[in-house]
């Protein structure tokens, strides 16, 4: 017995040593298969994915994985953020392959321009991509047709019988063209189908996965992130500043997923339009509150940090400036409404182009990026109805009789608190004057003031004004 539990200590004394040398075994092992660094895009591309995309990039690159994994599902976005996404995988030392997952999912605009920059592209069964034409921007506008993209030889001078071309279609045309130059260069790099990137964005054609393996628009079909790791194994890929091929070796790779931190989820509230522009409400009512009641405090500072959080998810979007002048004109016929009474122009005209503003204040028609037209509506509604009850305030304070000032002492009653000839004061609302009167008067004695004389009231006895109504 004695010897079996000196075995079972000797046991329990190996433990320790036996765990850390199977925990370095599997370390050593995970070691020597390497890593893959998996990111996600999830919704529409703007500020926040960009920011969120390169701190992956840099953790990813910090910890030395062999390769990085993009899953996407976006509508689009802004074109800023989608080109500094680009810029990071083309400078990449690490292959990055983008697969459009999961099933469902798409890469639509934005998304098919990463897809193509991409060194390995992949899609899920049952997702798309495609429909790359860049919005208008700064206001609706039709896109160019395939009639419009044939007739480009009529531009010119009326001179010579032709047609100048309006400067709305020379924009588009510009736009078009920068895409499509720029989506063929994508293209080009990595070997895929620069004809159907060309329609893609020329025509909004859009592809479902087979169908876009087929015609060499993307590399593989896969189900998930591991079938796709397998699929790529051992496949050749350029990338940057290397003369020679990258070869894969991916089949082993762990994952390694890489989420936003708490500044990425902070900076995507912030940057969403409909929160910045209600942030930007608070931070003018409060500061316009505080101004009305100084004092107050508490309204300054959540203004005054509201419209600072603002102001920065503004820097980050694509503004119009035009809309945000017009919001500014509006809170200040409103604040004008407010000191100079005009029956409801001032205040009118301030809700209308307090309106006008909101809605052309973000310049942009991509997926995702706007403020929500109801929300706008009921900002509207809520500031119109206050001024409606505001005027309809002021009109009954016209009707009400003066309850304060000179007027408001003249048939006021008041108590005689000193008699003397020289030195007579009546106590009236609450204050003592100075009094004199053609009556004789006495201390305590009820009197009305029938005049005022600068600082001096004209005061008469209020009993004898009383039986003189009664005769």
């Amino acid at each position: 017995m004695i010897r079996y539990a000196r075995l079972a200590l000797f046991g329990l004394l190996l433990l320790p040593g036996l765990i850390a040398l199977a925990g370095a075994a599997v370390e050593g092992n995970q070691a020597e298969r390497g890593s893959a660094a998996v990111l996600q895009i999830s919704g529409p591309i703007g500020p926040a994915t960009s920011d969120y995309f390169r701190t992956a990039m840099q953790k990813a690159h910090e910890a030395n994985v062999e390769l990085i994994v993009l899953r996407m599902d976006t509508p689009g976005g802004l074109d800023q953020a989608m080109r500094e996404i680009i810029q990071e995988i083309i400078e990449s030392p690490v292959p990055v392959a983008t697969i459009v997952w999961p099933g469902g999912a798409r890469a639509a605009s934005a998304g098919t321009y990463i897809l193509y920059a991409s060194h390995i592209a992949a899609m899920a069964p049952g997702t798309n991509l495609g429909a790359a034409t860049p919005v208008q921007v700064g206001g609706p506008g039709g896109l160019p047709g395939a009639d419009e993209e044939e007739d480009t030889g009529d531009n010119g001078d009326e001179e010579n019988g032709e047609r100048a071309e309006p400067a709305g279609d020379a924009m588009e045309r510009k736009m078009i063209n920068d895409a499509v130059a720029y989506i063929k260069g994508l293209a080009r790099m990595h070997d895929r189908n620069e004809e159907w990137a060309e329609k893609a964005v020329r025509e909004a054609a859009s592809l479902y996965a087979e169908e876009a393996l087929e015609i060499n628009v993307i590399d593989v079909v896969a189900q998930d992130v591991r079938e796709l790791l397998q699929a790529i194994d051992g496949r050749e890929v350029n990338l940057k500043g290397q003369d020679e091929k990258h070869v894969l070796a991916t089949a082993e790779l762990t994952l390694v997923e890489i989420l936003p931190d708490w500044r990425n989820e902070l900076l995507a509230v912030l940057t969403n339009p409909n929160v910045a522009y209600f942030l930007m409400l608070i931070g003018i009512y409060g500061l316009i509150l505080e101004f009305y009641s100084p004092g107050a405090i508490i309204p300054g500072v959540v203004g005054g940090i509201s419209l600072l959080l603002a102001l920065y998810a503004f820097n980050a979007l694509p503004v119009n400036y035009a809309g945000a002048a017009l919001i500014l004109l509006g809170i200040l016929l409103m604040i004008a409404e407010l000191l100079a009474p005009s029956f409801g122009a001032l205040g009118l005209g301030g809700v209308i182009a307090f309106v006008v503003g909101s809605v052309i204040l973000i310049d942009t028609d991509a997926p995702g990026f706007g403020v929500d037209p109801a929300l706008i509506a009921a900002v509207g509604l809520v500031t119109a109805l206050l001024f409606v009850g505001l005027i309809a305030a002021l009109a009954k304070s016209r009707r009400r009789d003066v309850v304060s000032g000179r007027e408001a002492l003249v048939g006021a009653e008041g108590t005689m608190v000193s008699a003397a000839k020289n030195q007579a004061v009546v106590r009236v609302q609450g204050e003592n004057w100075s009094a004199r009167s053609e009556h004789a008067l006495r201390k305590g004695q009820r009197v009305r003031v029938v005049e005022r004389d600068g600082l001096m009231l004209v005061v008469k006895p209020a009993q004898e004004e009383s039986e003189s109504s009664a005769g």
